[in-house]
């Protein structure tokens, strides 16, 4: 009921939006033209467009939509797949998705191999002529056993007898297909269907879920799934009994078994020196028992067979109603396939996970009593400010204040003195109140984002200003930064991991690199872009180098330094992840690799939306930043 309403929501905030955004151009000022920075401001209309456009895309293509307003329908797709799949094998010998009949085609295919063999035993000079003319006699004995086959006149009577009764059997499923009280159903086998699937579930999870097994209900639900149901289960049967009728008459089996003795016989006589002579004629012989087995008849023996297959076949679509538009329309890329008595998802639904599944796991992770591998993604935990304090002040403050520690006197008892009592305010080793922390996968992967990029810029800042306004700086330090810039992330990943650890020093240093090389780059360009003439202007008002730097170079550096800031936490995001990926306990990576190992897709794309956010937040923070700090940006 929620994705419905969502669903006509977004679908009505894109048009509204449309609108106004359509009316508001035509409102806008003359002076605004193409290219003027002002026109690309605001907009939050078109934001909510966009938004409401990414969303229905999900919801339609990740077949939610299909979900909520026709929830039963994957049920009765199931049984849909079960009838086509019964039928693929009929149809299958039939010109009707083929090109040829099934018999042509086997005929085509044997009698080319047949012609091959031919030639290759007359190119081999390992053969006698004796045992060439031999092989080919069986080449040519095994193209004449075809005929014997194709033959109407030849046909038996109790072959045909048995293809009318397969006929008729169609025809008969076929009225009874469309009566509406098909199949007959007591209201005992009725009321064990209903229990049966009410224990089976609904579709509401993939197969990749931990709660449930089950992607698509396979036991009917509805009175139209149980008509089709009933269909494929007559269906497996007609078929079974087809492919065990075998179209052998009497001098069709004699001359089979008398090539098969004679191929025998042959093979037999031969020395071990003759190895391809009996190759070949085992090869032969394999394709003269793949024409046995193979279902080949006179060319208009099945035409009535094909008649009531398509027959049966337009009988089921019709039945089908509107469950075909349903298929059509909201089940795209895709539908629902049977495959022996269960069903799946085959398309963008089964990869792209349901937003109303995956909004459900994602409460469910976020539930700290559950979270993911006992970790919740965020939550907080109460900390003591004691520990707080101890992490900040280093332990040599109280190594330094005079005297000794405290030693203990004959009885056992420890008194402290001042020197001890700095140390455990120091350490941390002391009671004083506590306040909630941010812990779970999410904080520690921002926080290991946070600390890789504020330690870059830190850095990178300086010393890529000091490159763009010295030449010492710039020729000693390029070749460091451009030696190792363009080695991707992923190649430093195993090293610095393998040197500091998989704990959070070798992540975060890992991401310095990345954001250093990047912020070095970004200052760098800024410094050596500033205008000529404003600094001139400077000098001449007598301001001094820091004055310069401070109130001409580093603003003019500033659009480029935030725009690397930008570009940096992309990175950085990118390859914590990778980082995570290889070595980790907690963060996104992690849970993400998981997942990925229990194909998991809904957690996979959580994920995703996870990494998307935080990015977005970081940006937004940014660009809030830039808006603040450089309003001249743009504007010369």
């Amino acid at each position: 009921m929620i994705t419905a309403f969502l669903t006509f929501l977004f679908f009505f905030a894109i048009i509204g939006c449309v609108l106004y955004g359509r009316k508001l151009i035509r409102t806008e000022k003359v002076d605004a033209v193409f290219g003027n920075p002002e026109r690309a401001k605001g907009g939050v209309h078109w934001v909510i467009v966009g938004s409401s456009f990414l969303l229905l895309v999900w919801l339609y293509y990740s077949w939610d939509i299909a979900k909520s307003f026709f929830p039963k329908s994957a049920n009765e797709l199931c049984q849909v797949g079960k009838v086509n799949e019964s039928l693929l094998s009929l149809k299958y010998l039939f010109p009707i998705n083929e090109r040829q009949l099934k018999s042509t085609s086997v005929i085509e295919t044997e009698t080319e191999n047949l012609n091959n063999i031919i030639l290759e035993i007359k190119k081999s000079d390992k053969v006698s002529n004796r045992d060439k003319d031999k092989l080919i006699d069986f080449v040519i004995k095994t193209k004449n056993t075809i005929p014997l086959l194709t033959n109407e006149k030849l046909l038996s009577n109790e072959t045909r007898e048995q293809i009318r009764i397969i006929v008729e059997k169609i025809n008969n499923l076929s009225k009874d297909f469309v009566r509406s009280d098909y199949p007959n159903e007591s209201d005992e086998d009725k009321i064990k269907r209903i229990e049966a699937s009410k224990e089976e579930g609904t579709w509401s999870a993939s197969s990749t879920s931990v709660e449930n097994t089950i992607e698509i209900p396979s036991i009917p639900k509805t009175k139209r799934g149980l008509k089709f149901q009933t269909a494929a289960f007559e269906l497996n049967k007609i078929s079974n009994e087809f492919f065990e009728l075998r179209n052998h008459n009497q001098r069709y089996m004699t001359a089979l078994e008398s090539l098969k003795k004679e191929i025998k016989d042959y093979r037999s006589g031969l020395s071990s020196a003759e190895e391809i002579s009996s190759s070949f004629a085992k090869d032969v012989l394999k394709i003269a028992r793949r024409i046995e087995y193979a279902s080949i008849f006179p060319p208009n023996t099945l035409n009535d067979m094909q008649a009531s297959i398509v027959s049966f076949d337009k009988a089921q679509k019709k039945e089908q109603g509107g469950l075909r538009w349903v298929d059509v329309f909201l089940f795209p890329s895709g539908t629902i396939i049977s495959s022996g008595p269960s069903c799946s998802e085959q398309g963008s639904g089964r990869w792209l996970p349901k937003p109303s599944d995956t909004v459900n796991k994602f409460a469910l992770m976020l539930n700290p009593n559950v979270g993911f591998k006992q970790i919740p993604l965020i939550w907080y935990e109460m900390m003591d400010v004691s520990k707080i304090v101890g992490f900040i002040l280093p332990d040599w403050i109280a190594d330094v204040l005079p005297g000794k520690y405290p030693v203990h006197n004959e009885k056992g008892e420890i008194k402290p003195n001042f020197k001890s009592k700095v140390l455990s305010f120091v350490t941390g080793d002391f009671e004083l109140f506590k306040i909630p922390i941010p812990t779970g996968h999410i904080w520690d992967s921002f926080l290991r984002v946070f600390l890789g990029l504020v330690a870059g810029i830190i850095v990178g800042v300086p010393l890529g200003l000091f490159m763009g306004l010295n030449r010492f700086a710039k020729g000693f330090f390029d070749p460091l930064i451009e030696l190792y810039r363009p080695v991707p992330p992923l190649a430093w990943a195993p090293l610095v991991i393998s040197v500091l650890g998989i704990d959070n020093l070798g992540k975060v240093f890992l991401l310095f690199m990345v954001s250093l090389s990047i912020m070095i780059i970004s200052a760098r360009a800024g410094a050596s872009g500033t205008q000529l003439s404003k600094i001139h202007a400077a000098h001449s008002l007598g301001a001094s180098k820091w004055q310069i730097l401070r109130y001409v170079i580093f603003p003019n550096s500033l659009p480029e330094i935030l725009t690397g800031i930008r570009v940096a936490t992309g990175m950085c995001w990118g390859t914590l992840v990778a980082a995570e990926f290889l070595a980790g306990t907690t963060g996104v990576g992690f849970v993400e690799n998981v997942a990925k190992k229990y194909f998991q897709y809904e957690v996979i794309w959580i994920t995703i939306f996870i990494m998307g956010m935080l990015g977005l937040i970081f940006d937004i923070t940014i660009r809030k930043i830039i808006d603040k700090t450089i309003p001249w940006r743009g504007k010369g």
